[in-house]
């Protein structure tokens, strides 16, 4: 051991350059020289007790040791330059380790693509060797597809295959100025998905700082992301893009609509509240407050309904069923619901309709559509009569319709209304030819025939005689007018 490292030692204080003389022969063959004691000075240091452990390749068999790499890589160093004799003269100390044991191929072998001498190969057939390189056959993909992975498209071209639906690596822009140009052919592209691609790659592949100021001055490129940021549910990373572009009243309807996600009542209406401070418009301000309100009173008449149909202390309840909740409801909803179980209720009470018209400031002709609509379908048409019942300032009482008596009449039809109440609304139609119309429609006999009178059309008189039954009063009725 100790001559071992004694020639260590000398190994490492030593150096193969020496001084310049004009004498040196700066050649190949003395470098080659020079490398060659090198290799064998290594060799000698390491070729000691390793040589008895064996190593094991990807495949599992066994190979040769270090040493026996170094001892290749050394003969293979200096087959090329060096005479016949000298390499027989190393070769025999070398092939000195043949007879042991070893795998046909070393991991030097393999990189360079030759095989190693088998213990089973001669002396003779190791001199004569002539060096040939085997190479293993290399499976590669077809050069198409290579080229659609590797090649070194420009911006433009990658946009123009990616329209066509080609697979396109974005992974090779890294410059920031790549990645603009990239952006700016995709929206001169005109097309939306790849816009999109391409934002979802700088969206990943930039800070968002870089990305929000860049994208301020693309306004295309910005409509896209805040789009695809909404779709896909991101609100942190839009908030921040929108606070960034100060654009307080968008942060505040993006924060607002938050309230879907939440599940639970109370708290939602505790959501709400807190989203009354939020910096929206006035008009906007207004829905906030007004849709808070309304939460709140549908807790409570849920809870006060909900009570009463499960006690059955009301008629309609167990002769009309709730189909369903009224919570997080429209308002034009709840006011049906309340016009249909609560219509007789004073306007104190919070579940009363008009308690909801002056709270929530409803028109006149959207409470009164949403009004008779829910009495015309509980057929209660003594109500119907009075919400269209006005009185002037003399105490005159007449029929006045906001939505049109037109719309009333399909209305009372839909909910199955007799004819005598169709009747009394088809004659309160201004319009002559939708009243006629509206009458022959539905079947009000008396008010065609008096339109017609009124018209003084005998011709169409005859012709409607024929269209109602034989010896019904109608028909005697025509047959009198006629015959006067």
């Amino acid at each position: 051991m100790s001559r071992v490292r004694a020639d260590e030692e000398e190994y490492w204080h030593s150096s193969k350059f020496r001084a310049f003389t004009f004498d040196d022969e700066d050649d190949e063959l003395s470098q080659l020289k020079e490398s060659k004691r090198a290799v064998n000075s290594l060799r000698d240091i390491v070729d000691d007790d390793d040589d008895d452990l064996e190593r094991v390749s990807w495949s599992g068999e066994p190979v040769g040791s270090i040493s026996w790499s170094i001892k290749e890589t050394a003969s293979d160093s200096t087959s090329s330059l060096d005479s016949r004799d000298s390499s027989l003269q190393k070769g025999s100390s070398s092939y000195a380790a043949l007879p042991k044991q070893a795998s046909s191929y070393s991991l030097s072998s393999l990189f360079k693509g030759r095989n190693k001498l088998s213990s089973f190969q001669s002396l003779s057939d190791a001199l004569t060797d002539t060096g040939v390189k085997n190479y293993a056959p290399e499976l590669r993909r077809p050069k198409a597809e290579y080229k659609d992975y590797s090649s070194d498209w420009s911006p433009k071209d990658t946009v123009r295959r990616m329209q066509r639906g080609k697979v396109c690596s974005l992974e090779r822009f890294r410059s920031l100025q790549d990645k603009l140009v990239l952006l700016d052919e995709a929206v001169a592209g005109h097309d939306g998905n790849v816009i999109t691609a391409v934002l979802i790659f700088l969206k990943r592949t930039l800070r968002r700082e870089i990305l929000f100021r860049e994208l301020e001055v693309r306004q295309v490129a910005l409509c896209h992301l805040i789009h695809f940021l909404r779709e896909t549910g991101e609100q942190k990373f839009l908030l921040d893009l929108l606070r960034f572009l100060d654009r307080t009243e968008e942060v505040a309807l993006s924060q607002y609509r938050e309230h879907l996600n939440i599940q639970d009542v109370e708290k939602r209406r505790e959501f709400l509240k807190g989203c009354i401070g939020l910096p929206f418009s006035a008009e906007d301000t207004s829905h906030i407050q007004d849709h808070y309100t309304l939460l709140e009173r549908q807790i409570i008449i849920e809870a006060n309904d909900r009570h009463l149909e499960m006690a059955g202390q009301s008629e309609l309840f167990r002769k009309y069923p709730r189909k369903a909740s009224i919570l997080n409801m429209p308002l034009v909803t709840t006011l049906f619901y309340s016009c249909f179980y609560h219509y007789t209720e004073a306007e104190g009470m919070f579940s009363s309709p008009t308690n909801l018209k002056k709270t929530f400031k409803i028109p006149d002709k959207q409470y009164v559509l949403t009004a008779l609509a829910a009495r015309a379908k509980l057929r209660a048409w003594g109500d119907v009569d009075a919400l269209l019942t006005t009185k002037n300032w003399l105490g005159y009482t007449k029929k006045k319709a906001p939505i049109g008596f037109h719309r009333v009449v399909e209305i009372l039809q839909r909910n199955n209304a007799p004819v005598q109440v169709l009747q009394e609304y088809v004659r309160l139609v201004e319009d002559v030819e939708t009243r006629l119309n509206l009458a022959t429609k539905y079947k009000c006999h008396d008010v065609v025939i008096e339109t017609l009178i009124d018209l003084k059309d005998r011709i169409q008189l005859t012709a409607y005689k024929c269209k109602v039954e034989r010896g019904s009063a109608e028909e005697e009725k025509i047959h009198s007018i006629l015959n006067n």
